[in-house]
């Protein structure tokens, strides 16, 4: 794990945009878990003795380069740190700069190969670790905990030992929510991604996870199926609907959406 006080990067262009409501604080390390430009994870710890929860965090961006990166995630990483939780920022490849089939799910393992390094050098509960999905984060924080399906991205990976994910305007299974999540996209974003027809059904995720939360605005409850694999590895699902709600006030603080929903998130992230 390599530690390094690196600038963050200016914020994207495009339909991501930044929230204006709280200034994001500088990370106390940005950690390097690969070799190419966007293998970096941000990490922010509380001020404290701790030990303290950790969420890890992955961006949105409908998995297209140059639309977005971690910055946007800054300033609700920051308010959990504020709130005494520690969290760890992800960069990743997307389609148009390697990533795509493989190439995110392998940045999206190693990544959380960074968790572990991190309980280990900060005072991190690792038994209070939740993963966080906005958007086409989603994927990975409900793909890593489970088990690698038959045809799946990464054969032989194993699963990643998480308590619980939390899902912000995403969705459960990418290959049944296809339509809805193009829509939202408004372009075709799960095709370029997956490649070859039937590969959404190949990472139906099955996470082994305490408890998920979806926290949902623009996109609607996922249907019973999906929340059914979903929960198909012992975790408690709930679903929060948010009908009216922009996919960004979703996780901007300081938005009365947000602040809606923030007691309920940041009861996971606790663990309790």
């Amino acid at each position: 794990m390599n530690e390094r006080p690196d600038a963050p990067r200016p914020a994207p262009l495009g339909m991501y945009g930044t929230d204006a409501n709280l200034a994001p604080s500088p990370p106390d390390a940005v950690l390097r878990y690969a070799s190419h430009p966007r293998g970096i994870a941000e990490l922010r710890v509380p001020a404290g003795e701790g030990p303290f929860p950790m969420a890890v965090i992955f961006h949105g961006g409908c998995w297209k380069t140059g639309i977005a990166d971690q910055n946007y995630m800054a300033p609700l990483a920051t308010r959990w740190q504020q709130q005494g939780i520690a969290t760890l920022n992800v960069d990743y490849r997307e389609v148009g700069d390697g990533g795509g089939w493989p190439g995110s799910f392998a940045d999206w393992r190693d990544a959380a190969g960074l968790i572990d390094q991190v309980a280990r050098r900060h005072p991190i509960d690792r038994a209070r670790v939740t993963l966080v999905g906005h958007s086409a984060g989603a994927l990975p924080a409900l793909w890593l905990p489970g088990p690698e399906g038959e045809g799946g991205p990464l054969p032989g990976r194993n699963a990643l030992t998480a308590r619980a994910a939390i899902v912000l305007d995403g969705p459960a299974s990418v290959g049944r929510e296809q339509p809805a999540f193009d829509a939202l996209c408004e372009f075709s974003s799960v095709g370029p991604f997956l490649g070859d027809d039937g590969r959404g059904n190949a990472i139906a995720p099955r996470p082994m996870l305490r408890e998920i939360l979806f926290v949902q605005a623009r996109l609607p409850a996922p249907p019973a199926a999906s929340l059914a694999e979903a929960g198909a590895g012992g975790a408690r699902v709930v679903v929060r609907t948010n009908p009216g709600v922009s996919h960004f006030a979703i996780i901007t603080p300081g938005d009365p959406a947000y602040a809606a929903n923030e007691a309920a998130i940041i009861a996971v992230l606790q663990g309790r």
